[in-house]
Protein backbone atom coordinates (compact mmCIF):
# COMPACT_ATOMS: atom_id res chain seq x y z
CA UNK A 1 0.00 0.00 0.00
CA UNK A 2 1.40 3.41 -0.96
CA UNK A 3 1.84 6.18 1.58
CA UNK A 4 -0.84 8.27 -0.13
CA UNK A 5 -3.42 5.56 0.56
CA UNK A 6 -2.39 5.51 4.22
CA UNK A 7 -3.04 9.22 4.67
CA UNK A 8 -6.62 8.68 5.71
CA UNK A 9 -7.91 8.56 9.27
CA UNK A 10 -6.84 5.19 10.70
CA UNK A 11 -5.95 3.69 14.05
CA UNK A 12 -3.32 0.96 14.21
CA UNK A 13 -2.41 -1.14 17.26
CA UNK A 14 1.10 -1.01 18.73
CA UNK A 15 2.37 -4.23 20.25
CA UNK A 16 5.38 -6.46 19.84
CA UNK A 17 4.92 -8.87 16.95
CA UNK A 18 8.09 -10.78 16.12
CA UNK A 19 6.50 -12.22 12.98
CA UNK A 20 6.28 -8.75 11.44
CA UNK A 21 9.94 -7.90 11.91
CA UNK A 22 11.50 -5.17 13.99
CA UNK A 23 12.18 -3.10 10.87
CA UNK A 24 8.49 -2.16 10.75
CA UNK A 25 8.89 -0.04 13.89
CA UNK A 26 12.59 0.56 14.59
CA UNK A 27 13.89 1.57 11.16
CA UNK A 28 13.84 5.26 10.30
CA UNK A 29 10.88 6.33 8.16
CA UNK A 30 8.47 9.23 7.66
CA UNK A 31 4.99 9.81 6.30
CA UNK A 32 3.22 12.37 4.17
CA UNK A 33 0.76 13.08 6.99
CA UNK A 34 1.19 13.38 10.79
CA UNK A 35 1.12 10.53 13.30
CA UNK A 36 0.08 10.46 16.95
CA UNK A 37 1.37 7.62 19.12
CA UNK A 38 -0.46 6.78 22.34
CA UNK A 39 1.34 4.41 24.71
CA UNK A 40 -0.94 3.06 27.44
CA UNK A 41 1.34 0.29 28.70
CA UNK A 42 5.05 -0.54 28.67
CA UNK A 43 8.13 1.50 27.98
CA UNK A 44 10.89 1.87 25.44
CA UNK A 45 12.75 4.39 23.33
CA UNK A 46 11.74 6.49 20.35
CA UNK A 47 13.96 8.45 17.96
CA UNK A 48 12.49 11.51 16.26
CA UNK A 49 14.56 13.70 13.94
CA UNK A 50 17.69 11.95 15.20
CA UNK A 51 17.03 12.50 18.91
CA UNK A 52 16.35 9.48 21.12
CA UNK A 53 14.29 9.65 24.32
CA UNK A 54 12.40 7.23 26.52
CA UNK A 55 8.67 6.70 26.58
CA UNK A 56 6.36 5.10 29.13
CA UNK A 57 2.70 4.58 29.99
CA UNK A 58 0.25 7.41 29.29
CA UNK A 59 2.60 9.09 26.80
CA UNK A 60 1.36 10.93 23.72
CA UNK A 61 3.92 11.50 20.97
CA UNK A 62 3.07 13.68 17.99
CA UNK A 63 5.18 13.34 14.84
CA UNK A 64 4.67 15.89 12.03
CA UNK A 65 4.60 14.93 8.39
CA UNK A 66 7.96 14.20 6.72
CA UNK A 67 9.81 13.92 10.05
CA UNK A 68 11.94 10.78 10.39
CA UNK A 69 11.27 8.50 13.35
CA UNK A 70 11.57 4.94 14.62
CA UNK A 71 10.71 3.33 17.95
CA UNK A 72 11.32 0.21 19.98
CA UNK A 73 8.40 -2.02 20.94
CA UNK A 74 9.04 -4.16 24.02
CA UNK A 75 7.16 -7.30 25.08
CA UNK A 76 4.89 -5.33 27.42
CA UNK A 77 4.29 -2.35 25.13
CA UNK A 78 0.72 -1.65 24.07
CA UNK A 79 -0.82 1.38 22.47
CA UNK A 80 -2.05 2.85 19.20
CA UNK A 81 -0.73 4.86 16.31
CA UNK A 82 -3.17 7.34 14.83
CA UNK A 83 -2.83 8.28 11.18
CA UNK A 84 -4.02 11.89 10.91
CA UNK A 85 -5.31 12.92 7.48
CA UNK A 86 -3.14 15.53 5.81
CA UNK A 87 -6.22 17.73 5.40
CA UNK A 88 -6.48 17.99 9.21
CA UNK A 89 -2.77 18.61 9.87
CA UNK A 90 -3.37 22.32 10.50
CA UNK A 91 -5.20 21.42 13.72
CA UNK A 92 -2.00 19.93 15.16
CA UNK A 93 1.42 21.39 16.13
CA UNK A 94 4.07 22.13 13.51
CA UNK A 95 6.82 20.47 15.57
CA UNK A 96 7.13 17.10 17.28
CA UNK A 97 5.73 16.97 20.82
CA UNK A 98 6.13 14.39 23.59
CA UNK A 99 3.50 14.66 26.33
CA UNK A 100 3.76 12.62 29.52
CA UNK A 101 0.30 12.59 31.09
CA UNK A 102 0.65 12.40 34.87
CA UNK A 103 -2.79 13.66 35.87
CA UNK A 104 -5.20 10.74 36.42
CA UNK A 105 -8.17 12.63 34.98
CA UNK A 106 -6.19 13.38 31.81
CA UNK A 107 -5.20 9.72 31.53
CA UNK A 108 -8.85 8.67 31.76
CA UNK A 109 -9.91 11.30 29.26
CA UNK A 110 -7.37 10.30 26.61
CA UNK A 111 -8.25 6.63 27.03
CA UNK A 112 -11.93 7.46 26.49
CA UNK A 113 -11.15 9.59 23.43
CA UNK A 114 -9.23 6.76 21.79
CA UNK A 115 -11.93 4.25 22.72
CA UNK A 116 -14.62 6.42 21.13
CA UNK A 117 -12.52 6.97 18.02
CA UNK A 118 -11.82 3.26 17.65
CA UNK A 119 -15.48 2.39 18.16
CA UNK A 120 -16.57 4.67 15.31
CA UNK A 121 -13.80 3.53 12.98
CA UNK A 122 -14.86 -0.10 13.43
CA UNK A 123 -18.60 0.61 13.44
CA UNK A 124 -21.06 -0.31 10.68
CA UNK A 125 -23.54 2.39 11.69
CA UNK A 126 -24.50 5.15 9.30
CA UNK A 127 -22.15 8.16 9.29
CA UNK A 128 -19.57 6.34 11.42
CA UNK A 129 -16.70 7.80 9.40
CA UNK A 130 -17.94 11.35 9.92
CA UNK A 131 -18.36 10.65 13.62
CA UNK A 132 -14.77 9.36 13.77
CA UNK A 133 -13.50 12.61 12.28
CA UNK A 134 -15.43 14.58 14.92
CA UNK A 135 -13.76 12.48 17.61
CA UNK A 136 -10.40 13.26 16.00
CA UNK A 137 -11.26 16.95 16.33
CA UNK A 138 -11.99 16.48 20.03
CA UNK A 139 -8.67 14.67 20.37
CA UNK A 140 -6.82 17.60 18.82
CA UNK A 141 -8.51 19.95 21.30
CA UNK A 142 -7.48 17.71 24.20
CA UNK A 143 -3.91 17.64 22.90
CA UNK A 144 -3.74 21.42 22.58
CA UNK A 145 -5.08 21.90 26.10
CA UNK A 146 -2.50 19.51 27.51
CA UNK A 147 0.24 21.24 25.55
CA UNK A 148 -0.71 24.68 26.85
CA UNK A 149 -1.08 23.53 30.44
CA UNK A 150 2.00 21.37 30.83
CA UNK A 151 4.87 22.45 33.11
CA UNK A 152 8.32 23.10 31.63
CA UNK A 153 9.96 19.85 30.53
CA UNK A 154 13.74 19.72 31.12
CA UNK A 155 13.98 17.12 28.35
CA UNK A 156 13.03 19.84 25.85
CA UNK A 157 16.44 21.44 26.42
CA UNK A 158 18.04 18.50 24.59
CA UNK A 159 16.15 19.39 21.42
CA UNK A 160 17.71 22.84 21.40
CA UNK A 161 21.32 21.75 21.83
CA UNK A 162 23.73 22.40 18.96
CA UNK A 163 24.10 18.66 18.32
CA UNK A 164 20.33 18.06 18.22
CA UNK A 165 19.77 20.98 15.86
CA UNK A 166 22.48 19.72 13.53
CA UNK A 167 21.16 16.15 13.51
CA UNK A 168 17.60 17.36 12.96
CA UNK A 169 18.81 19.32 9.93
CA UNK A 170 20.66 16.22 8.74
CA UNK A 171 17.55 14.04 9.00
CA UNK A 172 15.55 16.68 7.12
CA UNK A 173 18.08 16.55 4.30
CA UNK A 174 18.04 12.76 4.29
CA UNK A 175 14.27 12.76 3.99
CA UNK A 176 14.52 15.09 1.01
CA UNK A 177 17.45 13.44 -0.76
CA UNK A 178 17.81 9.80 0.37
CA UNK A 179 16.83 8.55 -3.08
CA UNK A 180 19.88 10.27 -4.55
CA UNK A 181 23.41 8.91 -4.44
CA UNK A 182 24.52 11.45 -1.81
CA UNK A 183 26.83 10.10 0.88
CA UNK A 184 27.57 11.34 4.39
CA UNK A 185 30.34 13.59 3.10
CA UNK A 186 27.91 15.28 0.72
CA UNK A 187 25.39 15.88 3.48
CA UNK A 188 28.09 17.18 5.82
CA UNK A 189 29.30 19.69 3.20
CA UNK A 190 25.73 20.90 2.69
CA UNK A 191 25.45 21.44 6.44
CA UNK A 192 28.83 23.17 6.64
CA UNK A 193 30.46 20.63 8.97
CA UNK A 194 32.92 17.76 8.67
CA UNK A 195 31.70 14.15 8.42
CA UNK A 196 33.48 13.47 11.72
CA UNK A 197 31.61 16.24 13.51
CA UNK A 198 28.31 15.12 12.00
CA UNK A 199 28.84 11.54 13.16
CA UNK A 200 29.91 12.69 16.62
CA UNK A 201 26.68 14.69 16.92
CA UNK A 202 24.56 11.78 15.71
CA UNK A 203 26.11 9.45 18.25
CA UNK A 204 25.51 12.00 20.99
CA UNK A 205 21.80 12.39 20.19
CA UNK A 206 20.76 8.87 19.20
CA UNK A 207 23.74 6.54 19.58
CA UNK A 208 24.06 5.92 15.83
CA UNK A 209 26.57 7.10 13.28
CA UNK A 210 25.57 9.44 10.47
CA UNK A 211 26.07 6.60 7.99
CA UNK A 212 23.87 4.24 10.02
CA UNK A 213 21.02 6.76 10.03
CA UNK A 214 21.30 7.29 6.27
CA UNK A 215 21.48 3.57 5.48
CA UNK A 216 18.60 2.82 7.83
CA UNK A 217 16.32 5.24 5.99
CA UNK A 218 17.30 3.94 2.56
CA UNK A 219 16.92 0.29 3.47
CA UNK A 220 13.57 0.86 5.17
CA UNK A 221 12.32 2.29 1.89
CA UNK A 222 13.82 -0.66 0.05
CA UNK A 223 11.89 -3.09 2.26
CA UNK A 224 8.63 -1.22 1.70
CA UNK A 225 9.14 -1.23 -2.06
CA UNK A 226 9.95 -4.93 -2.05
CA UNK A 227 6.89 -5.62 0.10
CA UNK A 228 4.35 -3.38 -1.60
CA UNK A 229 5.35 -3.54 -5.27
CA UNK A 230 6.39 -6.12 -7.83
CA UNK A 231 8.97 -3.78 -9.34
CA UNK A 232 12.18 -5.53 -10.42
CA UNK A 233 15.03 -5.36 -7.93
CA UNK A 234 17.20 -3.46 -10.41
CA UNK A 235 14.54 -0.74 -10.72
CA UNK A 236 14.31 -0.39 -6.93
CA UNK A 237 18.11 -0.16 -6.71
CA UNK A 238 18.17 2.58 -9.35
CA UNK A 239 15.40 4.62 -7.73
CA UNK A 240 17.20 4.49 -4.39
CA UNK A 241 20.44 5.83 -5.85
CA UNK A 242 22.54 2.65 -5.86
CA UNK A 243 25.26 2.46 -8.49
CA UNK A 244 24.27 -1.07 -9.48
CA UNK A 245 21.80 -3.82 -8.52
CA UNK A 246 24.73 -5.90 -7.24
CA UNK A 247 25.78 -3.13 -4.83
CA UNK A 248 22.19 -2.78 -3.65
CA UNK A 249 21.94 -6.53 -3.05
CA UNK A 250 25.18 -6.57 -1.03
CA UNK A 251 24.07 -3.62 1.10
CA UNK A 252 20.62 -5.09 1.66
CA UNK A 253 21.98 -8.49 2.58
CA UNK A 254 24.54 -7.02 4.97
CA UNK A 255 21.72 -5.26 6.87
CA UNK A 256 18.98 -7.90 6.76
CA UNK A 257 20.85 -11.17 6.38
CA UNK A 258 19.08 -12.03 3.12
CA UNK A 259 18.93 -10.94 -0.50
CA UNK A 260 16.16 -8.62 -1.70
CA UNK A 261 14.60 -11.49 -3.66
CA UNK A 262 14.49 -13.73 -0.60
CA UNK A 263 13.05 -10.93 1.54
CA UNK A 264 10.26 -10.49 -0.99
CA UNK A 265 9.70 -14.23 -1.27
CA UNK A 266 9.32 -14.60 2.50
CA UNK A 267 6.56 -12.03 2.49
CA UNK A 268 8.64 -9.24 4.10
CA UNK A 269 8.10 -10.66 7.57
CA UNK A 270 11.75 -11.10 8.49
CA UNK A 271 13.37 -9.02 11.19
CA UNK A 272 16.43 -6.92 10.52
Amino acid sequence: MTDSLKNRLALLPIAQNAAQGRWRTEAMRSHASPRLIFINKGQGRITIAGLTSGYGPNNLIFIPAQVMYGYEVGPTTHGHMLQIPAAMASEWPEDQVHLRLRDVSAQKEIAALFDNLERELTSTKAEHNRAAHYHLGLLSVFFQRQLEGRPPDPAEDRRHSAAARLVAAYTDLIERDFRSSMNVGDYARTLGVTPTHLTRSCKATCGRSALAILNDRILYEARVMLRDTRDPVQDIARRLGFASPAYFTRAFQARTGMTPSKFRRLGATAAG
